[in-house]
């Protein structure tokens, strides 16, 4: 199953305006609550300009992007946990997914309204965190009362576990996130089936007026908040208006260029959003060049040569000799791959080799 990013957050923050740029899918969004039952699900091209650059050299037939999903989740409210708003169907759609994109309310309009009557968006996040912690807490002390059962048994592993899950039970009464924990290893690995919501990584996107989309001072006092929460986690914020961003999506790209122009910026909030969302997932890009296609390929961070050759195809895992590698920076310093070639940049590698992201890749196989 592909990695996913869920898009949380309160109602009527901007989630399915948002969802409904990034993937032109067309998610219902209406000025009410819960309007987004059922989570909608998006794959999106991830932007990439050294894609365009490797064809420039190439010049092949086609260019491929790679892409990855996001997930639309319908709006959380106070009670969640309990409940509340068809809470714990969508507590379950939150719990599917790999990393969290969490829409805030950054902006003053009095024609759309908030569920809790005033913009605030660290009390927005904040109860959206205590609901998500209480879901977690609630999985926790189920897991230790069985784990303390267990440590008759005698087994170290259990011991771990039950410290662990001590640990945990503290943060999460108090209403932080279980990623706020300093986790070894082994408790991170006897942990690591519980798949609680609050320890999924995290990117704030504030979700601001038009009028304030190309200004990067620090005049709105919300993003500022936001800012300082994001900071305070090692987390990343994103600054986007989804209504202005919904109107690009509706341009062609050569109208898009000249609107971003006007506005003073060289991309769009969504074109840095789904690359942070990328990045947030532990992903990264390899690609492959030659005449018939340029094309970009997802995979983990960490993944090894004959992995990352099976996402092209399993028999290139199956029946891998080696990788014919080249940097992207490398290749484009040469000017092209003979030139690479001469210049002993292009170098051979075996079944151990961590594939790094911008990697240009010839894969020898033999099955």
């Amino acid at each position: 199953m592909p990695l996913q990013a869920g898009i949380v957050g309160l109602p009527n923050v901007g989630k399915s305006t948002l969802f409904n740029a990034i993937t032109k899918a067309g998610a219902e969004a209406a000025n009410y609550p819960f309007c987004t039952i059922d989570p909608n699900v998006g794959v999106v091209e991830v932007p990439d300009l050294r894609l365009q650059r490797l064809a420039e050299m190439v010049h092949p037939k086609k260019i491929v992007p790679t892409t990855f999903e996001f997930v639309d989740i319908a709006g959380l409210v106070a009670g969640a946990s309990r409940g509340e708003g068809l809470g714990n169907k969508f507590l379950g759609h939150i719990r599917e997914v790999d990393a969290i994109v969490h829409v805030v309310r950054c902006f003053q309009n009095d024609d759309v309204t908030h569920v809790a009557g005033s913009v605030d968006p660290i009390r927005d996040i904040e109860t959206i965190e205590l609901e998500l912690a209480l879901a977690d807490l609630e999985t926790v002390e189920r897991r230790l009362d069985k784990a303390k059962k267990n440590l008759k048994s005698g087994d170290k592993r259990y011991v771990i576990e039950v410290a662990a899950l001590e640990k945990l039970k503290g943060v999460l009464e108090e209403g932080q996130a279980a990623r706020s924990l300093d986790l070894t290893e082994e408790e991170q690995d006897v942990l690591k089936d519980l798949h609680l919501l609050t320890m999924k990584p995290v990117l704030y996107v504030a979700n601001v007026g038009e009028s304030e989309i190309h200004d990067e001072s620090t005049h709105n006092p919300y993003f500022n908040a936001v800012k300082e929460r994001a900071d305070q986690e090692g987390a990343e914020v994103i600054r986007v208006s989804a209504q202005m961003e919904s109107e690009i999506a509706e341009l062609d790209a050569e109208d898009k260029v000249a609107f971003l122009a006007d506005l003073g910026v060289e991309e769009s909030g969504l074109d840095r959003l789904i690359r942070a969302a990328y990045h947030l997932l532990g992903l990264i890009t390899y690609f492959t060049a030659g005449e018939p296609e340029v094309r970009a390929w997802t995979i983990r961070q960490g993944t090894k040569a004959p992995q990352a050759a099976g996402v092209i195809h399993s028999d290139f895992e199956r029946g891998f000799i080696r990788a014919e590698v080249v940097s992207y920076e490398d290749l484009v310093n040469a000017g092209s791959m003979v030139a690479a070639r001469e210049a002993g940049k292009l170098r051979l590698e075996g079944k151990e080799y961590v594939v790094q992201d911008g990697d240009i890749m010839l894969f020898r196989f033999n099955v």
